[in-house]
């Protein structure tokens, strides 16, 4: 989980921002002094931290950008745009705006002029609840557009791959698949319409389609078929939503380097969009079946994996990667929780319901403040969860 914001109405205690920092300053400093090692036999090499805080800047300007943007298009004074969280390094001012940059990188900030006080000319609280709804809403809307721009670039940039004949490896008695029709050594060409080139692509699309019928384009001796299933939410340990195993034979995979023209890769970007939310969707409604693991990760987790991408893969994937995490924080954000962009704009809503009257300052603060809490014991939770679960696998990515 990451946040992307520092309100002006909701300030961070002293105490709060004096911890923050010695703590980050002491675990800095345990980090370089161990090698990369922080606790037992969780190790963190630089190369990950250099790509999550890349990441994350990324995310933060870009969430920031759509709040800073909307709010000069409404007139609002904004004071301060940061990044990262004081103690301030350096600034400049342009334009009636500071510019900030801070010594703790793990997110930034935009401050409007009165935020809570309507009386004040130029201030956020004083524009009508449609501006306030855009600019409260624009910095989760940009995280939702970012995922397609990162995977058009993703897919332009060329890189190393494999394709050949995928094979329907063992079918599963009982399963969709043998309901279908499809037999060992069936060539699978399309998936939902999707050609087919790796045994994941099957998997990927079957993770898509899970309760909803999806067609099969398959090969086999010289005849072509087309066959429908419905991959299954809850299948027997062992054989997946479809029940078939996807093989590829080593001595037919052969090597390309893949490079996609912009038109074609800002549709494919658009596309995995999509899925990512219809991944999303079915990722939850597994975990209330019983039938996946909820889990969630803090900024060690997540700067671990990141690491991980980004060494194993390289550019590519780290922008994917970068993508996924960029859509998990628009989503994050626009939920109705206090503190966050969601949680502000339930209270403008509100203020619409009431026909104009708002809740009192006071009241909503301490509604922001509640909420703060609540966010920080989520993170010192999965904080503690992401460190057991270094300890026993030493990684995040299973």
């Amino acid at each position: 989980m990451i946040t992307g914001e520092v309100r002006s109405a909701m300030s961070t205690p002293v105490w709060l921002k004096v911890g923050a920092f010695l703590a980050s300053i002491g675990l800095i400093a345990l980090w370089v002094g161990r090698g990369g090692r922080l606790v037992g036999s969780i190790v963190i090499p630089p190369e990950a931290v250099v790509a999550f805080l890349g990441v994350l800047l990324l995310l933060v300007v870009v969430h920031e950008a759509g709040h800073f943007v909307t709010a000069k298009m409404a007139g609002v004074t904004v004071k301060e745009f940061g990044l990262g969280y004081p103690p301030r390094l350096a600034s400049f001012t342009f334009r009636g705006t500071l510019y900030s940059l801070n010594l703790l990188p793990l997110g930034g900030f935009v401050k409007l002029l009165g935020e809570e006080d309507p009386s004040e000319r130029g201030s956020f609280a004083s524009r009508s609840i449609p501006w306030r709804l855009i600019i409260l809403g624009a910095g989760p809307f940009m995280n939702l557009v970012l995922p397609v721009a990162l995977i058009a670039i993703s897919l332009m940039i060329p890189h190393r791959s494999f394709e050949g004949p995928v094979y329907v490896g063992q079918v599963a008695a009982g399963s969709p698949a043998e309901a279908a029709g499809l037999r060992p050594g069936d060539v699978i060409l399309t998936v939902a319409g999707r050609p087919v080139h790796l045994p994941q692509d099957v998997r990927y699309q079957s993770m898509l389609h899970l309760g909803s019928e999806m067609e099969l384009t398959v090969r086999r001796g010289g005849d072509t078929k087309m066959v429908g299933l419905t991959p299954r939410w809850t299948p027997p340990e062992g054989e997946g939503p479809v029940g078939i195993t996807p093989t590829m034979l080593r001595g037919e995979a052969r090597e390309v380097v893949v490079s996609t023209p912009l038109p074609e890769a800002l549709v494919e970007g658009a596309r995995r969009t999509a899925d990512m939310f219809t991944l999303f969707k079915n990722g939850i409604q597994a975990a209330m079946m019983g039938q996946a693991e909820a889990a969630l990760s803090g900024p060690i987790g997540i700067a671990q994996a990141t690491g991980e991408v980004a060494m194993r893969g390289g550019l590519p994937p780290l922008l994917e990667w970068a993508a996924f995490l960029s859509l998990n924080l628009a989503i994050m954000n626009i939920l109705p929780i206090p503190m966050l962009d969601g949680g502000r704009m339930a209270f403008v809503l509100l203020e619409w319901v009431r026909r104009g009257r708002r809740i009192r300052p006071d009241r909503e603060g301490l509604a922001h403040l509640v909420g703060f809490a609540c966010l920080l014991a989520l993170v010192a939770a999965v904080s503690v969860v992401d460190i057991q679960r270094l300890l026993e696998g030493g990684s995040v990515i299973r």
